[in-house]
């Protein structure tokens, strides 16, 4: 066995701490990869020169392309003109689960798979609200087809181009568009199967928040409050009233007869038998209704049509996993005063938060009910990194642009698969046209980019290159290797798998194909064959995140809009990755030989 050197210790405690911090998750994963980078150079495991070398990276260079080329296809509607369709398949839970997790995975095959599942998200719910089917038998199937179309092609998800790149360094010759569709598709076909025949119903049985014919139900969170002639306050304004009893409460609309005033002037004075329509914590509407003598509307029932007057709109949003107001409250973004709308109510893992919401710090897969105009919304849900989870008016693509941008897409996918262009040039150039013929307006260039993939991708590279040029990788190989009359080399390739998955579980899969790649490498050097198998495994292993919330954006994006808890994703996420491994290792072997 191979002797430990400095060097080598130094990387290998980067590496345990920077995972520890990863599945600890209070740091965002971008901002440890630069830690364990800066750190890095500082203590010279990687040379001052190659720092930040990662961002040259072809990898890196062609998944902010694809992303781009992905809002095109976007905003042209493509993927609207396609989902039209799922309304129509049926009530019957297996044709829909089939219908949304065969849609998603192959849209995941050639766009960026939280951009699919995002536009297919409000369909699974409202198909789920239609058919009275629990939204977490949708919705859980849905987010685990997105990730396993990242296996069918090399732009499916970035490790797919992690990979290719490392392969390329390694070997001379990166994978070519199709190399990982024999496999990739095999292995999605069967696990599509079994989550359409079977998987479904190991799902539990959740609705989310609200009743199953409405995301939200209005009554459990507003408040319908009439201002009696008797009362001291009837004449005052708004603002009087407000700083007089230091009332915690929000007025989401005033109505005066057949007047209605959404987000009423604070200055606006009050007349008898006025109604306001509140949001307020239980104790704070206590103590407003004592100070005031206001009377509280028990027989009235609100609905969203009451709220949805003027031009004010409801809308249901679910925050990323890299949403900038990760952490914050609403007095940090200052929504109505920034926005000009109201936040409503927010839910976590299917229920409603009933605290204060000035108190609530939100997190990912947090589900939001926001109130406002139309424009206001959708600058609102860029700000915050939101994901729309209903229409609610707000209009997305242009249909007439379908031919053009499905034009581009094609003759990209055409040319790379022919290897005349490399794939970081060519995806560039496709993602450039989209900008210049308009289909990506110059204002969605960078917001269409993941950055924090980017700089995790940009960040961690020179690090996993750091553990091979030390002999890290070498060393955890060798001691591997050591038990080889034990272990034959399928076995081995069976133990990259199921580590590959285990560590998806638990921190970004981008950072699972840098870690496991060298490994792999040294391990297939090792035994004297081709590396190959071992990296499609990889490929396999990082689209398998299926145990845990944490470990792709997918799964974190249905948690609150299905009700999931942590413990959910297992039942249905285990018995999926066994099935996964018994079928991935014939089928890599068969196509990739050893």
């Amino acid at each position: 066995m191979m002797s430990v050197t400095a060097d080598q210790i130094i990387v290998f405690v980067i590496l345990i701490l920077s995972l520890a911090l990863f599945i600890d998750g209070r740091m965002r994963y971008d901002i440890v990869a630069l830690l364990a980078l800066c750190v890095s150079a500082i203590l010279g495991v990687v040379p001052w020169t190659q720092t930040f070398s990662g961002f040259a990276n072809p990898a890196v260079i062609t998944v902010a392309a694809v992303l781009v080329i992905s809002r095109g296809l976007l905003n042209a509607g493509v993927v609207e003109m396609i989902t039209g369709a799922l309304m129509k398949v049926g009530k019957r839970p297996t044709i829909q689960v089939s219908a949304l997790t065969g849609l998603v995975i192959t849209l995941s095959g050639f766009m960026n798979n939280v951009g699919a599942l995002a536009l297919l998200m409000p369909v699974g719910i409202k198909m789920a609200r239609s058919s009275l089917v629990p939204v977490s038998i949708l919705l859980l199937p849905l987010a685990f087809g997105s990730q396993l179309g990242g296996m069918i092609t090399l732009i499916g998800t970035p490790p797919n181009l992690i990979i290719s790149a490392f392969r390329e360094e390694h070997l001379g010759q990166a994978y070519a568009m199709f190399d990982f569709t024999p496999v990739g598709l095999g292995v999605a076909f069967i696990s599509f199967l079994f989550i359409a025949l079977i998987g479904w119903r190991l799902v539990p049985k959740r609705t989310g928040p609200g009743s199953l014919d409405d995301f939200f139900t209005i009554q459990n969170y507003l408040t319908e409050i009439r201002v009696p002639p008797e009362s001291k306050y009837a004449g005052k304004a708004l603002r009087e009233i407000i700083k007089a009893t230091n009332a915690k409460i929000t007025i989401i609309q005033l109505i005066r007869g057949s007047f209605a005033r959404p987000v009423p002037y604070m200055y606006e004075r009050i007349k008898a038998d006025d109604i306001l329509i509140v949001q307020a914590a239980l104790d704070d509407l206590k103590k407003f209704l004592l100070a005031t003598g206001f009377q509280l509307e028990e027989h009235v029932t609100l609905d969203r049509e009451t709220i949805e007057s003027g031009d004010r709109i409801l809308m249901e949003g679910t925050i990323r996993a890299d949403s900038p107001a990760l952490g914050l409250n609403v007095r940090d973004i200052d929504l109505r005063a920034g926005f000009g709308i109201n936040l409503l109510a927010v839910a976590r893992q299917g229920v409603l938060l009933k605290e204060r919401l000035n108190d609530i710090r939100f997190q990912a897969g947090d589900v939001l009910l926001l109130q406002g105009t139309e424009g206001a919304l959708r600058e609102a849900i860029k700000i915050l990194g939101c994901f729309p989870l209903a229409e609610r008016g707000l209009k997305i693509g242009e249909p007439k642009r379908i031919i053009e941008s499905v034009g581009i897409f094609a003759g990209t996918i055409v040319i790379a698969a022919l290897g005349i262009v490399p794939v970081q040039v060519i995806f560039t150039l496709a993602a450039l046209l989209m900008v210049l013929i308009s289909l990506v307006p110059v204002r969605e260039i960078y917001e269409s980019i993941d950055w924090p993939v980017i700089i995790l991708l940009g960040a961690f590279i020179p690090v996993g290159q750091a553990m091979e040029e030390t002999g890290g990788a070498e060393l955890i190989a060798s001691t591997l290797l050591s038990f080889q009359n034990l272990l034959s080399p399928v076995i081995l390739l069976t133990i990259i798998l199921i580590v590959t998955m285990l560590l998806s579980a638990l921190i970004n899969n981008a950072a699972t194909a840098v870690l496991m790649a060298p490994i792999s490498f040294s391990i297939a050097t090792g035994l004297g064959v081709s590396p190959d198998p071992f990296l499609m495994a990889i490929v396999v292993g990082a689209s398998s995140a299926f145990l845990t919330p944490v470990g792709h954006q997918s799964n974190a994006l249905v948690m609150g809009p299905a009700g999931l808890k942590f413990g959910d994703y297992w039942k249905l996420g285990l018995p999926l990755e066994i099935v996964m491994v018994i079928v991935s290792i014939p089928v890599i072997l068969h196509f990739w030989p050893m």
